[in-house]
């Protein structure tokens, strides 16, 4: 079996360069029998995120979730952002 320079598989055959080689062309297709259900999150405040320990500004509760966003360039440290467990306040930090 031989493949030219992308990996193809390469068949003996004319071109219309007048080589004796060709590319096959494959086509594959599959039934689908049966269908898969897709879960849905009915609950807005599912707790998806890590809990840290860090203190909220607005009711000095000691607990927050935690997660990470590129919200500037990406030569830039990435921006955190923390909601705390109690009172849902948000607010993030820049390093």
């Amino acid at each position: 079996m031989e493949f030219d320079k992308h990996g193809r598989i390469v068949l003996p055959g004319k071109s219309k360069k007048g080589s004796l080689k060709r590319t096959p062309k494959i086509i594959v297709s599959e039934k689908i029998k049966e269908t898969q259900e897709v879960g849905v999150i009915k609950e807005k405040d599912m707790d998806v995120f890590p809990v840290v320990a860090n203190i909220c500004g607005k009711c000095k509760h000691k607990e927050a979730y935690f997660w990470t966003s590129q919200t500037r360039s990406g030569d830039e440290a990435e921006t955190r952002f923390f909601k705390c467990v109690k009172c849902k306040y948000t607010w993030r930090e820049y390093k």
